[in-house]
């Protein structure tokens, strides 16, 4: 048997490819930037085929970096962002990508809360509706777009289409399906209910076969084994939701145990035995076959440092060998946490609680430089993590600490930020590649290499480094925390009013 395994991670920007060892350690990493397209306001979309060149070509980059005999390659694990629609023709050709930062069906979810349709759903698959939920993004197809709609054949996730191009295979698996509001929980099936509750009864034929996350969906075809150089044959498993992919990646496998991605999502997730029955979680997913995450989430994370450094930050170039994200880090760094700093909302794509939330600066003054900002918006993610945090434990959770995983963990300041803003001791995991990570454990689980989840987590997974909170500082931030949600409420039937106007543009 071979000693390697390829991880996939395929999220709402990067496509990744990374070459394991069984004990986690990185032979070759390549990556790729796909394009998002933006027709309308609200709409956020990819072209599949650039997806799949993508996929190709860091496949295909990895395997001739790491020096290996492709046969040495056990078996391949995808992991992909959740929720929006990756959609099939009825003759398997790509239709539409539509993203997870998608807003345009706000008005559904809209339409929906004064008919109950939610709480007739969360009563089978214990998530309320949201703009860019895949059953919520079908419904916005059925009404505005009837003729695409129509030529609907296969509803996928993310990493679901990557995997049909690696094989041909038409499946998907538990924890993506969970996590997008498609089961009926805690029984982890299809349900004819389900459907009708969100009015998609017609829509049961469109979902392709639900499997284990470590069940192999299907192997490396002949013409895919030519284009990317691995082995025909190699199995495939179907693979994981990212951020239950980053959770296993990072070390988190056991209950209790907690889970803060802070990528282009802020992503804060905890294991539980039982799925948590609260409406005001925003996602239950299936961890495998006897455990759960409750997960709350928004797009109000890492990508709002991304936007900043892409529109403002990075067009003279880095000095020297620093990129212009470690300089971030170091403008950041050089601003007293305690001292005079403006509140920032990551609401660049809306917030969970209002589609219509926009991101803001609040009390900047004249002597506020662009180190004063950048630590604004440092924070101000924070803040954002930290309310979803503090749902979770409101509706029982107990974390007492948490993992750090995604973009924002590799500052050298951001980990301390949220272990003071949480307060709670953070941990950053090892691999800074967690989803791949986390993808290519499942991808050993399911071909016998681990036992399960736990044993390919504790082979693959260990500890960087360790951040404590510091008491001193609490207090700046409880105040700044205070006024940040304050804000929030202030502001929210303004974004309601200015999306009003917008629309009818």
């Amino acid at each position: 048997m071979g000693e390697y395994i390829l991880g996939l991670d395929a999220g709402n920007t990067v496509i990744k490819a990374i070459i394991f060892d069984k004990t986690g350690r990185e032979l070759a990493l390549a990556a790729r930037d796909g394009h998002s397209s933006m027709p309308k306001p609200g709409h956020v979309e990819r072209d599949l085929n650039e997806l799949w060149r993508n996929a190709v070509a860091v496949i295909r980059q990895c395997t001739e970096q790491a020096g290996i005999d492709a046969g040495e390659i056990i078996a391949i694990g995808c992991a992909g962002h959740g929720n929006g629609l990756y959609a099939l023709d009825h003759d398997g050709v790509p239709l539409i990508g539509i993203q997870s930062l998608d807003t345009r069906a706000v008005g559904v979810v809209a339409d929906w809360a004064k008919q109950d349709v939610g709480v007739r759903a969360y009563a089978h698959c214990l998530q309320m509706p949201w703009a860019a939920q895949t059953p919520t993004l079908l419904t916005w197809l059925k009404r505005h777009a009837p003729d695409l709609f129509a030529r609907v054949g296969t509803v996928f996730l993310c990493k679901d289409f990557v995997v049909n191009r690696l094989t041909g295979a038409r499946s998907t698996d538990t924890s993506d399906m969970s996590g997008c509001g498609l089961l009926r929980m805690p029984d982890r099936r299809y349900e004819a209910e389900l459907m009708a509750a969100y009015g998609l009864e017609d829509c049961m034929r469109l979902l392709p076969p639900v499997l284990e996350s470590a069940e192999i969906a299907g192997r490396i075809t002949d013409d895919v084994a030519a284009l990317t150089g691995l082995r025909a044959g190699t199995p495939v498993v179907a693979g994981l939701f990212d951020v239950v992919a980053s959770a296993v990646g990072s070390g988190v496998t056991h209950t209790g145990a907690a889970s803060v991605i802070a990528g282009t999502w802020s992503i804060n997730q905890v294991i539980t035995d039982e799925p948590i029955r609260d409406p005001s979680i925003f996602m239950v997913s299936t961890f495998d076959p006897v455990r759960y995450l409750a997960i709350e989430a928004s797009a109000t994370s890492a990508a709002n440092l991304e936007w900043i450094v892409r529109e403002f930050l990075d067009h003279g170039g880095a000095a020297g060998d620093t990129s212009p994200f470690e300089l971030c880090s170091e403008m950041v760094a050089s601003i007293d946490p305690d001292g005079d700093v403006p509140i920032y909302h990551p609401f660049l794509y809306g917030s969970q609680q209002s589609g219509s939330a926009r991101a803001g600066f609040y009390g900047i003054a004249g002597w506020h430089t662009r180190a004063h900002l950048l630590r604004a918006l440092f924070e101000g993610v924070a803040f954002e993590h930290r309310r979803h945090v503090e749902r979770l434990r409101g509706a029982g959770a107990r974390i007492d600490e948490v993992v750090l995983s995604g973009g924002g963990s590799r500052s050298p300041v951001w980990p301390q930020i949220f272990a003071d803003v949480l307060g709670v001791p953070v941990t950053v995991a090892r691999s800074r590649e967690t989803g791949a990570l986390g993808a290519a454990i499942a991808a050993g689980v399911g071909t016998g290499a681990f036992a399960d989840f736990g044993e390919g987590a504790a082979a693959m997974t260990a500890a960087a480094r360790n951040y404590l909170p510091d008491n001193a500082i609490s207090p700046a931030y409880e105040r700044r925390y205070s006024v940040y949600g304050e804000i929030n409420q202030a502001m929210t039937p303004i974004w309601q009013r200015v999306a009003a106007g917008q629309a009818q543009n």
